[in-house]
């Protein structure tokens, strides 16, 4: 759900994965107003579930709809619109026994075809889909996406309307935690086919199986709601009425109108979370995100990895987490976060970490970049840095390009920040030379991440290629799926070549600080995948 996501400033002590603010739901005042005012620190895009690529779309998605299962809080995969499900021997075959009270919100039950439908859509070329990819393994995906095959092909079929089966080509060790992401939601096809191409493209033009519907949302705008959905399965445990969005770019201004009582959640900036570190209502939460520089590949500078060598030696991580963010941000060990997934006690991003990946030493940058210019044939190069606008990113931006410039003779370094969707809009087209992004879990495995850099994914801005990577991660999803030590040795291995080639260059793994007001309760937080609100009231 996520291409680069916007990176919020974050706090200074790291609250692990789910805080649940206050007591039982049974506390709720019913005399109170059950409004929650949120803000975001970017605009929403999409609220076509075949289309999202960024967190906060995501994050609505998986509180307005709802797929067979959900992370509830503390990254805890948890059953929702099915109510059972049966594994075969070998794993490659999963039987779903859906919710017979689940709904969508005009009323109609949610049954096993709208899974079916859903799913053929997500993998049907025409769509392109960002996360089709996500489908490797189901049978006949990779075919039916390139072309090879017809949609009606894949491994997923409707046996009456509550029972859905599901067929794989080959095992899939972390399958269900798939199915969190709203890729793998079902789709009503009679709505899709009403709105057409304005399927997704406003509150209006959806149709919702969740703990709420989007409201207000025209497409363009920064400010839409959460509503209760009232033809949800589990709509008792729903206590809020509403649920008021606003993007505020600005934590100044975020902070601003929290204080004032129009908002009762604001991220921090870097300087906000020190000063409130001692505030009551402040909260600091870890992210399985990773933010790095991605560099563009196709350009002749930057296929040189000398160059892309210099540029990342250059930098001084411990500096920029420490001085820049000052949020508990910490400098990335690898580009699979810490804490995302283990092996015998053994935290990949640190078994797997090859210390030069985030080293810092302006002797070996400048000894890089003397030696690729000379490959260039050139003494300097100009290059454009291009960023999100809002406050964070500019920063990191401004400290990247004093780092570059200031160690690499004949650099010079050009800043272009701008809106989020036109950033994301460069990106596709390769209209960039270096870019701050970063990317968040979908699920908690190291393919979430690794998947990105393989020469065919969509997200692999930089159009990097390396055959000896896509090798590595090719085995660890079908040679050693189902051999847990040879696929950790695979997904190792491809790192090893991530981390070589330096195609990317890793900065941190963030944290976002907020502050949240101490009558909002039962708000529960997912590392991977964000703020849950089914549960939450306000006392």
């Amino acid at each position: 759900m996520k291409l680069s996501r916007v990176l919020a400033s974050g706090g200074l002590a790291v609250v692990a994965g789910l805080f649940l603010l206050g007591t039982s739901s049974r506390n709720v005042d019913a005399a109170t107003k059950q409004v929650l005012n949120w803000s975001e620190p970017s605009s929403l895009e999409t609220l076509d579930p075949d289309q999202v690529d960024d967190s906060v779309g995501g994050e609505v998605l998986r509180n307005s709809n709802e797929g067979l299962y959900v992370l509830d809080g503390n990254n805890k995969l948890k059953l929702a619109g099915a109510s059972n499900v049966t594994v075969s021997k070998d794993e490659k075959t999963y039987t779903f026994t859906l919710r017979k009270n689940a709904k969508w919100s005009n009323g109609k039950a949610v049954v096993a075809a709208d899974y079916v439908y859903g799913w053929r859509r997500m993998v049907t070329p025409a769509t392109a889909a960002p996360n089709a990819y996500l489908f490797d393994g189901i049978q006949n995906a990779e075919d039916i996406m390139n072309s090879k095959k017809s949609p009606d092909t894949l491994g997923v079929k409707a046996v009456g309307k509550y029972k859905l089966v599901v067929t794989l080509d080959k095992t899939i060790p972390y399958f269900k935690k798939l199915l969190v992401i709203a890729s793998f939601n079902p789709l009503n096809e009679n709505a899709v086919n009403k709105y057409g191409k304005k399927y997704g493209t406003s509150s209006k033009y959806t149709l919702y199986n969740g703990p709420f519907v989007v409201k207000g949302w025209t497409g363009t705008n920064d400010k839409w709601n959460l509503q209760k959905n009232n033809y949800y399965w589990d709509k008792d445990q729903v206590k809020l009425a509403k649920i008021n969005f606003q993007v505020t770019k600005s934590t100044t201004t975020s902070y601003n109108l929290y204080q004032s009582g129009k908002l009762d959640e604001t991220l921090l900036s870097s300087e906000q979370a020190r000063q409130l570190k001692n505030n009551k209502e402040f909260k600091s939460l870890e992210q399985a995100r990773t933010t790095y520089v991605d560099y563009n590949t196709t350009r002749k500078a930057l296929k040189n990895k000398n160059i892309r060598k210099a540029l990342s030696y250059a930098v001084n991580r411990k500096q920029l987490v420490k001085k820049v963010l000052g949020d508990g941000s910490v400098v990335s060990k690898n580009f699979v976060p810490e804490g995302l997934t283990s092996y015998k006690g053994k935290d990949f991003a640190k078994d797997a970490q090859v210390k030069e990946a985030s080293e810092h030493s302006k002797t070996l940058a400048k000894k890089y970049w003397k030696k690729g210019l000379k490959e260039l044939g050139v003494k300097k190069l100009t290059l454009t840095f291009l960023s999100d606008d809002d406050d964070t990113s500019k920063n990191t931006g401004e400290f990247l390009q004093s780092q570059y410039e200031t160690t690499l003779p004949g650099l010079t370094v050009n800043l272009s920040d701008m809106p989020k969707k036109n950033r994301i809009t460069k990106m596709m087209n390769q209209d960039f030379d270096l870019v701050l992004t970063g990317w968040g879990a979908e699920f908690t495995d190291p393919l979430t991440y690794l998947n990105l850099m393989t020469s065919d994914n969509v997200y692999n801005f930089g159009k990097w290629n390396n055959s000896d990577y896509d090798k590595y991660v090719s085995s660890a999803k079908n040679d050693n799926a189902s051999d847990a030590a040879g696929r950790w040795k695979a997904m190792t291995n491809a790192t090893n070549v991530l981390d070589e080639e330096q195609p990317l260059a890793l900065l941190y793994q963030p944290t976002s600080a907020l502050l949240l007001k101490s009558n909002v309760k039962g708000v529960k937080y997912n590392s991977v995948g964000g703020f849950v609100w089914k549960n939450a009231y306000i006392k």
